[in-house]
């Protein structure tokens, strides 16, 4: 019975929304129409996970059945995409050893990583540089470019210096124009990809006006599209509000760091908006029941600000609980899922701009070395991996109906079609003879 009326309100939106009145072009890649994505012609959902560790780990080829390992695991949970790093600059096995200097086997790493999602079925979002000093950083960026005699006295400086962007737009052309030596396609040319992330989590404190970080994600947008309009791009912003609903800064859980979630996303660019939630570290001395009340508060505003005000799909690109916190149990985790997930499903349904959500973050048995409290071992957690099947399941019932629902409308057309050419012909039968 819930299916059927799941049908019949996704039949109504469908219709109003002219889902299938217009063509798609069936070549794997998603795109953006509103604030949904389409994938060959019918909206899609995203359910998916984290594991910035991947290009990492495949870089060493003993290691390789690791990332086949969670790729699989993924997909036997109905998990269709994955997020992960490309970048690595500087320090220990760097992609990237200095401006331009690349690592072959790390990129052969990577390479192997894309070509393994693809034959599990998982689309891929690709960072391309971090905020943090982990793997590098914009910390690395400004070094580099103050061994070229550049004077800068902030890690920020590298959403302004002209010759650390200039670094950062050659590592851009050179991810996008990569040549895949497994697939032997081109990454900008790969609908495995799913979309490219400007930064994770960009921040500039130095500037809470917001305009330094508004100036780079334009300038850095126009770069990437200049190179690559297959591609859905996305800035990988945490979702805090600024300047331009300042109404909305009280959601904020107390930071000011340089961002603005409504002008950031509306940058031309920029095909779809990005929220992060951790209401554990966010709210650290807040308890549980305050924090899913803030997670739920901070959903629901951003899924409605991504439809009405800035009008692209929002995927929620991180999320999680660690089991390092104090009176942790599976059992909260799971609340915290529940949370997102309910948000998720119940926006899709009604046709809203959730487009789905990535957990923090997904390992393979025998990865203890990278536990960082809010890894999810699927094997290992069954009550999680249960919820995280179930959602799979939901967002999959969703796109399912949506594509018979356009399979019926094609043959409507069609037969209204045929039966217009045959009325033609009837209409000029000579009499007689």
């Amino acid at each position: 019975m819930k299916i059927l009326a799941l049908a019949f309100s996704l039949s109504l939106l469908l219709h109003q929304q002219c889902f299938l009145v217009q063509t798609e072009a069936w070549d794997g890649f998603i795109r953006t129409r509103g604030f949904h994505f389409m994938l060959n012609g019918s909206p899609y959902y995203a359910n998916g996970f984290n594991a910035y560790w991947l290009m990492y780990v495949a870089s060493d080829p003993s290691q390789r059945p690791k990332v086949s390992a969670a790729f699989r695991e993924a997909s036997s949970h109905g998990l269709t995409v994955a997020r992960t790093w490309a970048f690595s600059d500087g320090g220990y096995r760097p992609l990237q050893y200095s401006p331009g200097s690349y690592n072959e086997q790390m990129f052969k790493g990577l390479d192997f990583v894309i070509a393994e999602a693809r034959r599990y079925g998982i689309k891929l979002v690709l960072s391309l540089a971090n905020n943090y000093e982990n793997f590098g950083g914009k910390k690395q960026y400004v070094n580099w470019a103050r061994s070229k005699g550049q004077y800068l006295t902030s890690d920020d400086d590298f959403f302004r210096n002209p010759v650390v962007k200039g670094f950062y737009k050659n590592h851009i052309r050179t991810v996008l124009n990569r040549y895949n030596t497994f697939t032997r396609v081109l990454y900008k040319n790969d609908p495995t990809i799913m979309a490219w992330e400007l930064m994770n989590e960009p921040r500039c404190t130095s500037d809470p006006s917001g305009r330094t970080i508004q100036a780079w994600i334009m300038e850095m947008a126009s770069h990437v599209k200049s190179i690559d309009r297959n591609h859905l791009l996305e800035a990988g912003l945490e979702g805090f509000y600024g300047q331009t609903t300042p109404q909305r800064k009280s959601l904020n859980p107390g930071f000011d760091i340089g961002t603005d979630f409504i002008a950031n996303n509306r940058i031309t660019g920029i095909d779809f908006a990005t929220v992060h939630s951790y209401p554990d570290q966010w709210l650290t001395s807040a308890n549980d029941q305050s924090q899913l009340s803030f997670l739920n508060n901070w959903l629901s505003f951003h899924i409605q600000d991504a439809q009405y005000l800035i009008r692209k799909p929002l995927l929620i690109t991180e999320f999680g609980k660690s089991w390092k916190d104090p009176g942790f149990s599976p059992y909260l985790r799971d609340l915290l899922f529940n949370t997102v997930y309910y948000k998720v499903y119940s926006s899709a349904k009604r046709g809203g701009a959730a487009a789905g959500s990535l957990f923090w973050q997904l390992l393979s048995e025998g990865m203890d070395s990278f536990r960082d409290g809010y890894d999810i071992v699927l094997s290992q957690s069954p009550s999680t991996a249960n919820l995280i099947a179930q959602q799979s399941h939901k967002l999959y019932q969703i796109r399912k109906i949506f594509g018979r629902m356009r399979n019926i409308d094609r043959w409507k057309r069609a037969r209204a079609a045929r039966r217009a050419q045959w009325s033609g012909r009837n209409k000029y039968k000579p009499i007689g003879n």
